[in-house]
């Protein structure tokens, strides 16, 4: 726990110091920016080409192609979903959360791009729509979309329960649906898994503390994220075991409901659209 008091004085000009205006870390002002209008176009008579429903407390893979478009969708009650996004012809490149909100901010919405980890580096997803926009930030400070949380994990699970083991908690999930998909062992499969953006979720942190806090989802059946692949994308989506996370995670007693994903084929591109190409930095660091 964190001290309730500082066990220091403060010194003479600790005010001065705590006027110093902040400034942001990686401003994005000179990144590309997505053209939502021609994303947007590009659905006009778009076709469905796959739909996967995301059982409670489970996960599933899906695939979706360079150009295309997939949704999320809450389709029973409240429910978060941990999503999880590689390259689809290599596990190595995968969504970079850390980075990501170094970029964007906690919390992501329309227009915000999931970029990929270290040494690929560009963007693989575009997010083109999301209906819970209008929650923007609440009076605690929460918002919906988040890329601070890691994901409920049976290791931590371990540790808070004094060696219980929980094997329906979102990293086992993903674990389980990539192990499928690639039919990697579960111990190989697991090393691919990674930080997730936490879709649907209410989260934040206290202002006292600095504890990372979830609250009730405000999502409702017919929300939905949507998103445009930058890339060959292998996607993978656990239906939180927490439900809409208002209590607890890693749960066998929540409210639980599935997800549902579609992919969406357009007639053709975005006009102008071009897939991102490599990261320019040269990867010879000073040598």
């Amino acid at each position: 726990m964190k001290l309730q008091a500082p066990e220091h004085p403060a010194p003479a000009d600790a005010a001065a110091r705590k006027a110093i205006a902040p400034v942001i870390c990686y401003p994005v002002e000179g990144l590309p920016q997505p053209d939502l209008a021609a994303y947007r176009a590009a659905r006009d008579g778009w076709t469905r080409t796959a739909e996967i429903l995301v059982p409670p407390r489970e996960a599933r893979s899906f695939d979706v192609p360079a150009g295309h478009f997939f949704r999320i969708t809450s389709v029973e009650g409240p429910q978060v979903g941990d999503l999880n996004l590689w390259n689809a012809h290599d596990l190595g490149e995968r969504f970079f959360s850390g980075k990501t909100r170094a970029l964007h901010g906690t919390h992501l919405s329309t227009g915000d791009r999931m970029w990929s980890c270290l040494p690929h580096m560009r963007p693989i997803a575009t997010i083109t729509d999301d209906t819970l926009d209008w929650y923007a930030f609440d009076a605690f400070g929460g918002s919906v979309h988040d890329v601070i949380g890691t994901r409920c994990d049976p290791y931590t699970h371990a540790l808070l329960s004094e060696g219980g083991q929980y094997h329906h908690c979102c990293h086992s999930n993903l674990t389980r649906a990539l192990s499928a998909r690639t039919g990697l062992p579960p111990h190989q499969a697991e090393v691919h898994v990674h930080d997730v953006l936490n879709v649907f979720m209410c989260t934040g942190f206290t202002r006292d503390t600095g504890q990372y806090f979830m609250k009730a989802s405000p999502v409702r059946p017919g929300d939905h994220l949507e998103f445009f692949a930058e890339i060959d994308l292998l996607g993978a989506l656990s239906a939180c075991p927490g439900g809409d996370c208002s209590a607890e995670h890693s749960s066998d007693t929540a409210a639980c409901h599935p997800l549902l994903v579609e992919v969406f084929a357009p007639k053709e591109p975005p006009a102008g659209w071009v897939p991102p190409g490599a990261n320019a930095y040269d990867r010879t660091h000073g040598i």
